[in-house]
Formats: C-alpha cells, sequence, structure tokens
C-alpha cells in the first residue's frame, strides 16, 4: 500500500506495509502515483511490467524527458528489490489467533482522587466523580492495587503507574506512601516502577516539586494555552481563572526536571481552532515539552469540534509544524508529543496493531478498587472488570479488547496510519459509535495529519542535518 502527499514542499512516498519512507523529486512521486494504480501490494519483488512502463511515460509525455522517466523507473525498480515499495502485508494474518494471545498487566492508572479543585468545563470524569461519586483511594486500596499489578504481570520487569484524577495532589500523602510501598517490592519480585503524575498544579509546592524530581519519570502539566484560553476552560468552581496561580508554578517546576520527563498538556476546543498559537505559547513560556489534544465532546456541547472545523484544524498542524521546524533550526526548537514518531518499527508487533493496550495491558482503578479497561470507561457498569480483592473477575471483557486491533477495524484495515496509531482509541470509538472496534472519524483525520506532519519535520531535519554535515566536511 502507497500513501503519497506533498507537504512544506517535500514530496512524500509511504510504503506503509514496510514502514519505508522515501523523500522523492516530483518525477519519481508522479511515476509512482501511475505505477500504484497499475500495481499495490506486491506477495514478492518483481519487475515492473513493461505495458505498465510504455502507459506511464504515455502519461508524462511532455511533462519529462523519455531518459529521465527511465532513470526514475531503475531508482523505484531498486526500491521494489530491496523490499521498500510496493511491499506485501505480511501482518494480516497475525491477528487470526489474537484473541487467544497471552498477555500481562504491565501498567495501572491509580485514580487516587475522585474529586478536583478545577471546574474544567470540558472534563469526561464530571470534575472527578467518574459517574459516581467523590471519594479518595486508601493507603490499602492502593496497596492492594500495586500487589494486584505484581502478581499479574507474569515475568515483565518494568511496570508503569500513573497517579490520576479529579486532582491527584488532593490525596498527596497516600501517594507518597504508594511510592514508597512500591519501591519496597522491587527488589523482593524482581520489578522496577515507573510512576507518573497528572496535576492541574493548584496545589504544586516545593515538597511536591522535590519529591516528584526524585520519583516521578514523568509529569503531565494541565495547562491549555493562553490565558484567556485556559481560563474559559479550566476555572475554578467559583468561575475564576486558574492560568495566574499554576503557569508560574509550571514553570519552575519545568527547570527543576532538568533530564526528567514532563509534559505541558493541553485540551484544544471549537473556541481556539488556532491552537497551533497555544502551543507556541508553551514554548515562548519556556516549556520544552509540550502536548495539546483535541477535545473529544458529545456533538451538542458547544465547545465540541465538528467536521467543518477540520480544514482550519489541518491548517494549524501545518502552520505548526512549519513553526516547528524554524525554531529547531533556529536552535529554540521544542517537542511536541504528537510530533514524535518512530519512523524504524518502534514496538513490537502486537503493540502496532493493537495500541495502548486497554483492557488488557493497561487498567484503571477506582479509588474503592474496582478495575476498568482504562480511564475513560470508569463508571460504565459493562466495563467492570473486577476488583483489587478478587482480581479479574470478568475476563470476557478483556478477550474483546484484544481484539481491538487494526484488522478487526473496518475503518482502518487499509488506513495508511494504521501502523502508526495501532487503530485509535477504544473509549472514543465506544462514545461515539458505542463498539469499541469501530474508529472516532474526527479524532482519525486530525491524526493522519498529525502523521503526515511528523513524517515532513523529519525530512526537513534531516535536510538541515545534511547540510551542516557537508558545511563542516568543506571547512
Amino acid at each position: 500500500m502507497i500513501h503519497q502527499y506533498i507537504n512544506n514542499g517535500y514530496y512524500i512516498v509511504m510504503d506503509v506495509n514496510s514502514g519505508s519512507v522515501h523523500v522523492v523529486d516530483p518525477l519519481l512521486y508522479d511515476m509512482i502515483a501511475l505505477l500504484s494504480e497499475t500495481i499495490d501490494n506486491l506477495t514478492e519483488p518483481q519487475k515492473i511490467p513493461e505495458e505498465a512502463k510504455q502507459e506511464i511515460c504515455r502519461k508524462l509525455e511532455g511533462k519529462y524527458r523519455q531518459e529521465e522517466m527511465e532513470e526514475a523507473f531503475s531508482d523505484i525498480q531498486e526500491l521494489i528489490d530491496q523490499e521498500q515499495l510496493f511491499t506485501a502485508d505480511i501482518y494480516k494474518d497475525y491477528v487470526i489467533d489474537f484473541k487467544k494471545r497471552k498477555t500481562v498487566v504491565k501498567a495501572l492508572c491509580l485514580h487516587i482522587a475522585h474529586d478536583c479543585n478545577l471546574a474544567c468545563r470540558y472534563c469526561f470524569a464530571e470534575e472527578g466523580e467518574y459517574h459516581g461519586r467523590r471519594a479518595l483511594m486508601t493507603y490499602e486500596v492502593g496497596k492492594k492495587a500495586l500487589d494486584f499489578l505484581v502478581a499479574n504481570s507474569g515475568n515483565r520487569i518494568n511496570l508503569e503507574v500513573d497517579f490520576f484524577g479529579g486532582e491527584p495532589l488532593m490525596n498527596w500523602d497516600v501517594v507518597k506512601q504508594l511510592v514508597a510501598y512500591g519501591r519496597s517490592l522491587e527488589k523482593p519480585h524482581n520489578k522496577k516502577f515507573r510512576f507518573t503524575l497528572t496535576t492541574n498544579g493548584v496545589l504544586l509546592n516545593d515538597e511536591i516539586m522535590e519529591f516528584c524530581n526524585k520519583e516521578m519519570s514523568n509529569v503531565v502539566l494541565s495547562l491549555d494555552g493562553r490565558k484567556e484560553v485556559n481560563d474559559r476552560m479550566r476555572p475554578f468552581r467559583n468561575g475564576k481563572g486558574s492560568y495566574d496561580l499554576i503557569v508560574p508554578k509550571f514553570q519552575k517546576f519545568a527547570k527543576l526536571r532538568v533530564d526528567r520527563d514532563y509534559f505541558v498538556r493541553g485540551t484544544f476546543t471549537r473556541n481556539n481552532l488556532d491552537f497551533a498559537d497555544d502551543v507556541l505559547h508553551f514554548a515562548d513560556l519556556g516549556f520544552e515539552k509540550m502536548s495539546i489534544e483535541p477535545v473529544v465532546a458529545a456533538p451538542e456541547e458547544p465547545y465540541s469540534i465538528h467536521e467543518e472545523d477540520l480544514p482550519k484544524i489541518m491548517e494549524e498542524y501545518d502552520k505548526l509544524a512549519k513553526e516547528y521546524v524554524k525554531r529547531h533550526k533556529e536552535g529554540r526548537g521544542f517537542t511536541f508529543f504528537h510530533f514524535m514518531l518512530d519512523l524504524n518499527q518502534g514496538p513490537c508487533v502486537a503493540k502496532r496493531l493493537s495500541g495502548c493496550g486497554s483492557g488488557t495491558e493497561y487498567l484503571a482503578v477506582t479509588p474503592w478498587g474496582d478495575l476498568y479497561p482504562c480511564h475513560q470507561f470508569v463508571g460504565i457498569d459493562k466495563f467492570l472488570l473486577g476488583n483489587v480483592d478478587e482480581g479479574i473477575t470478568h475476563p470476557e471483557i478483556c478477550n474483546e479488547f484484544k481484539l481491538c486491533n487494526v484488522y478487526a477495524k473496518d475503518k482502518c484495515r487499509d488506513c495508511f496510519a494504521r501502523f502508526y496509531c495501532s487503530g485509535g482509541c477504544a473509549a472514543n470509538s465506544y462514545n461515539f459509535h458505542g463498539s469499541i472496534t469501530d474508529a472516532y472519524d474526527i479524532g482519525c483525520e486530525m491524526q493522519k495529519k498529525r502523521i503526515e506532519c511528523s513524517i515532513m519535520i523529519k525530512a526537513a531535519l534531516a535536510d538541515e542535518n545534511e547540510v551542516k554535515e557537508n558545511c563542516n566536511e568543506e571547512q
């Protein structure tokens, strides 16, 4: 399967099945496009049919010289021989027994606090209540959750625990106790815990920063962008905005993180479709690692994103990608989560096909110890998997989540982005279509655009590095 597009002056050809990406000239670009109408996925490397060559030359006659096209055919054939173009899909048969594959639990999202000190207007957690009641997780429940994780992690050494809410800092003492308990489990069980925290920053102070810099591998700092954007959607319950209180804390914390991960994470809505300006605002505040996600909300919500908003959103991603390249070349670059793309096939096949592992490898735990496939399913009774006392009591639900792969979804099976997005979010699929094996269409379009921008960025920065290397050689 071939996917082609032009972005920021780069002619890009993706061979989806092999993962190969080629930056080509207009001649090769046009010829590959015409050739893909004749051949698609080859079961093995084959010679380009002579009749196909003749037809392509006829169509491109007058636009390119004959000798140029002959040379281009030679280049294309070389890529085919190297299995970097028109390659076979070797993964589709892998998923036949996907439901039977053995999985272990490797990550927990601990809902340490079903309560919050902000009243974010788009909050899917209903200000921390998650379709239920306000509650704080006790140390005893959290301890059982970590015991469950260790007991169900098989031979896996590296485990992850995310302290989530609501607002986790409203239950800070229990967070610290659970980190200490997790550390006590590492040596006896040959495990290593990677703790992470997501916070709105309202309660952030020096003691918490110091502890996080010692124990938290990553901290997600929630901020929506410019002051007017953030304060509109992330106010306190009295209506007052949160920007002025949290931004100085986040700036201090980010500087203290040094070589430890953090991300300033925002949500853009229909109110700020010019979200590239919010990302650049993060960078101008001194943050180096950031993300901004599209809101996922019911269509009737005034801030929800609609299909007619997509052209503007695509423009924003292009704008952001160009500025991203520009700032990197100027030596003031930053990291944007959605432009962090692994072109070297990255994780294992199962990961590429099935994504985040919700319901199988990744589970959420409520303050009272119930287990759900992920934080976005919490409070939906039909997805209750069990609890930390009894473990998984509904394995049939987990088995259904094993089927969340790109070949089980009609919309994903022939999509060029399938090995990068891994089929998208099961919760979004369920919320919009009532099925975990469908796909959230608006989200898909944005994801595909981000992937295209990410590849263009790699091409642009590779060009820059090549120029620098040539200059160094000449000197």
